[in-house]
C-alpha cells in the first residue's frame, strides 16, 4: 500500500523529532520497550501523536540488550550506532496523525 503524508496537517500535533541516534533517542528507545526504564520522556501513554527518528531494528537488538544489561553505557551504544547504515521511520500513534495520510494505491504483489 502507498501513502502520501501532509506533514502541513500535523501542525497542532505533538511531534517528537529525532534527526540522529543520540543519547536521548536512546533512551527514548529503551523507555518505550522496556517498562522498568525510568526515562522521563517515552511515549508508552501516547503523548506524542507521531514520533520520527531513526529505527532502532534488529541491526542494533544486540546493542541495546548489552546497554539494558549495563555491558555498554548510552555514550558507547550512540557511539557504535554511528557505523551502522540506519534506517529513518515515521511512527503514528493517534487518529490526528493517521489522519495525515491519503491513501494512493495499493502495490503490485505477484
Amino acid at each position: 500500500m502507498t501513502f502520501e503524508f501532509d506533514e502541513a496537517l500535523l501542525d497542532k500535533a505533538q511531534v517528537k523529532r529525532f534527526a540522529a541516534p543520540s543519547e536521548q533517542w536512546a533512551m527514548f528507545v529503551m523507555a518505550n520497550r522496556c517498562p522498568d526504564v525510568s526515562a522521563a520522556d517515552h511515549n508508552r501513554d501516547n503523548r506524542y501523536d507521531l514520533v520520527v527518528g531513526p529505527v532502532a531494528n534488529d541491526d542494533l537488538a544486540l546493542l541495546f540488550r548489552q546497554f539494558a544489561l549495563g555491558l555498554v553505557t548510552v555514550e558507547m551504544l550512540v557511539s557504535e550506532m554511528r557505523y551502522k547504515r540506519l534506517s529513518f521511520q515515521y511512527s503514528f500513534h493517534s487518529s490526528a496523525a493517521v489522519s495525515a495520510l491519503a491513501f494512493i494505491g495499493a502495490d503490485d504483489v505477484h
